[in-house]
């Protein structure tokens, strides 16, 4: 059982106690009295669990003003209206693709899971994330498991994922992340 203290302490309430003037003080004093008491310094959180994909090198933005992959070179789709923002050096000799998207989270989920015949997962509640396999994933040569990864980006009130090229739209609220099953994405 945890004890008050503990208790008081972790959740940042430990307060100064005030001292109160004598029954005889005169009014002068009473409004020289110490300042309203401040709550300690929050505790730490504890750490965040280790997560439980592999370890991914750092990524890097490739060169500006690159071309979006065909579908061949992804192995799917992309959604129709979705941008693409740029690819990214996942390691390992692979890269991942991101792109922009204006329709929401459920539609883009809804429209994976009509061309690739599958629920996939949903990983996150908070941020809504869902991810689809579309590959096998071989520890010895991949970084990322071959998948499509479709991010929230409006969860919580945020105004959305910022427009990398400054066009329009200025944000997208959600992002589609692709990582090809196939060696042949994966380009310098």
């Amino acid at each position: 059982m945890v004890g008050v203290d503990a208790v008081v302490l972790a959740i940042g309430l430990v307060m100064q106690p005030v001292p109160q003037p004598s029954p005889g003080a005169s009014t002068p004093a009473r409004q020289a009295a110490q300042p309203a008491p401040r709550p300690a310094s929050p505790t730490p959180a504890a750490p965040a669990p280790a997560p439980t994909t592999p370890a991914r090198a750092p990524q890097t933005l490739t060169r500006t003003g690159e071309a979006p992959p065909s579908a061949a070179t992804l192995g799917v789709e992309v959604y129709p209206t979705a941008q693409f923002l740029g690819s990214y050096n996942a390691g390992q000799g692979q890269r991942y693709y991101l792109y922009g998207s204006t329709a929401s989270f459920a539609e883009l989920v809804t429209y994976y899971r009509g061309i690739l015949k599958e629920r996939g997962e949903l990983v996150f509640d908070e941020p809504a994330t869902h991810t689809f396999d579309i590959g096998r994933f071989k520890e010895e040569t991949m970084a990322f498991p071959p998948s499509v990864t479709i991010k929230d980006y409006m969860w919580g009130g945020r105004g959305g994922y910022l427009n990398p090229s400054g066009g329009s739209p200025a944000r997208f609220p959600t992002i589609i992340q692709i990582v090809p099953a196939t060696a042949g994405a994966a380009t310098p």
